[in-house]
């Protein structure tokens, strides 16, 4: 009898006489937990999905032996499609604001809508700073006579500027340099001029 054989029979009597010293004899079972229709129909959803990832990724890795164009193709895409997932934009760019040159005093700009991409565009001109909001220009009448609406590219004269929206110039009285509207004042924006 070999050293292990002794040493199994030792460990199997031992425990013997301690389930006699407890009054039993019979072997000891151990208990199977309840079966559950729900359980078991996740095991069998779980084993489908390891059976198809690994049918899938058999049929892939086969590719490479007979059509290695298609399985380094996809590898690739698969590189290429990372790459501008993981090079995105930033989230933290901010959207562009218009920032308003400083507008001095007695200088010559030209007018300028700063969102009209129209060459016919008009720049309005007002008599009180501030009034922009107020006015209605949908009727023909207040498009025609008295220098409200001046064209763009007329070149004009900073006389005062006005704060306003707790922004510095915001507001520019302008004096007309040239056309039928020479000499003539009237308040625009300053984003306007350029």
């Amino acid at each position: 009898m070999s050293t292990d054989e002794n040493t199994n029979e030792k460990e199997s009597s031992s425990h013997n006489e301690d389930a006699e010293k407890a009054g039993t004899n019979a072997p000891e079972v151990t208990a199977q937990p309840e079966s559950h229709p729900k359980a078991d129909a996740v095991k069998a959803s779980a084993e489908s999905a390891k059976n198809a990832a690994g049918d899938l990724l058999a049929t892939f890795l086969s590719q490479r032996e007979s059509n290695p164009k298609v399985f380094y193709g996809a590898i690739g895409a698969a590189a290429v499609l990372l790459l501008v997932l993981f090079s995105g934009g930033d989230s933290d760019k901010k959207l562009p604001v218009h920032q308003a040159k400083p507008v001095v005093i007695g200088q010559n700009y030209v007018l300028k809508g700063a969102n009209a991409y129209d060459p016919q565009a008009t720049i309005r001109l007002v008599s009180v700073p501030g009034s922009m909001a107020a006015y209605d220009d949908t009727e023909e009448n207040d498009r025609e006579g008295a220098c409200k609406h001046i064209q763009e590219g007329t070149p004009v004269k900073v006389v005062q500027s006005q704060d306003a929206y707790g922004k510095k110039d915001v507001f520019v009285e302008v004096e007309m340099q040239s056309g039928e509207c020479e000499g003539k004042k009237g308040w625009a924006l300053a984003i306007n001029l350029q």
